[in-house]
């Protein structure tokens, strides 16, 4: 694999273990504030964010390369309410999709079709992961700040299981 590749490989894998630690924040946030379904979608969120750590890091060593970690940044720790958090998840998926689609234009560039081939579950990954956050960020539209519907809305967030 082309040491480009595998630079750009190794900065997507940092930024997927930003987006578990940003998503434990959030998770902490939604605990200060009693939303327990929150938190708990939050935590489950945190678990596939690492899932894709480990895919991302496999690939790398599977093709001879070598994962190389950075520091990551703190987080963000406070929002506004629900919807501010939420929409801030929301923003960060479409800039983790940016990245994915950047990285597939460069294997592209650089011939690389095993590593295009492994990015396509990214690709489907991240239409999935903006869909879903965006429908949360849609219901706590609808909510506006309703206690009630916040409410409901937080105790069925505590449905989401592993691979959801």
């Amino acid at each position: 694999m082309k040491k480009k590749i595998v630079n750009a490989l190794n900065d997507q894998l940092n930024a997927e273990f930003f987006s578990a630690y940003l998503y434990f924040s959030m998770a902490s946030y939604f605990r200060d504030n009693n939303l327990s379904g929150f938190t708990h979608w939050m935590e489950v969120q945190v678990q596939e964010e690492l899932g894709h750590c480990q895919k991302i890091s496999t690939y790398i060593a599977d093709r001879r390369g070598r994962v190389s970690l950075d520091s990551i940044k703190k987080p963000q720790h406070d929002w506004k309410s629900p919807l501010d958090a939420l929409e801030a998840a929301f923003d960060h998926e479409r800039m983790i999709s940016k990245r994915i689609n950047d990285l597939v234009k460069l294997t592209v560039d650089e011939n690389d079709n095993a590593t295009y081939n492994f990015l396509q579950w990214f690709v489907s990954e991240q239409v999935e992961e903006e869909a879903t956050v965006d429908s949360i960020v849609q219901n706590l539209k609808l909510i506006d700040g309703f206690g009630p519907g916040l409410f409901m809305l937080d105790k069925d967030m505590h449905s989401r299981s592993p691979q959801d």
